[in-house]
């Protein structure tokens, strides 16, 4: 089963782990085989990685691209996990919570990016909306 996406124009994106730049005119891309792909806007910088959900975005991130060193990666991940259901009582975030560990112990770690992603959109409105609860995680 292909994969097939449009790139922009200038827009950075990682093939198993090579950094790629689409030209002036972008690209369409048809992955014919499984590969590591992720896009510009889904790579999380390790500086931005700067809150619960952020933390295990990020760690999650890092077992998808580098494969090789994903027991480091795994093991810090769980501990955010951990922390993360200790701290919250939304059942909501709970679940993603658990649902996101199915996915990693299943090696399903873009799936998981996605999760991630969702509970990332979700914890940025948290905060917005509590700001009391940012100011006490450093956002």
């Amino acid at each position: 089963m292909s994969l097939k996406i449009e790139i922009k124009p200038g827009e950075k994106f990682v093939v198993n782990g090579a950094v790629i730049v689409a030209g002036k005119n972008g690209a369409s891309l048809v992955l014919q085989n499984k590969a590591v792909l992720l896009r510009e806007k889904d790579i999380m910088q390790e500086v931005d990685a700067n809150t619960p959900a952020r933390h295990i975005y990020f760690t999650v991130m890092l077992m998808y691209l580098d494969a090789e060193n994903h027991e480091t990666y795994h093991q810090k991940f769980v501990g955010f996990l951990e922390e993360y259901l200790n701290a919250t009582t939304l059942p909501h975030v709970r679940r993603s919570l658990l649902v996101i560990h199915n996915e990693v112990s299943g090696r399903r770690f873009y799936q998981a990016l996605k999760l991630c992603k969702a509970l990332v959109e979700f914890e940025t409105e948290l905060f917005e909306k509590t700001p009391a609860l940012a100011e006490r995680t450093g956002t």
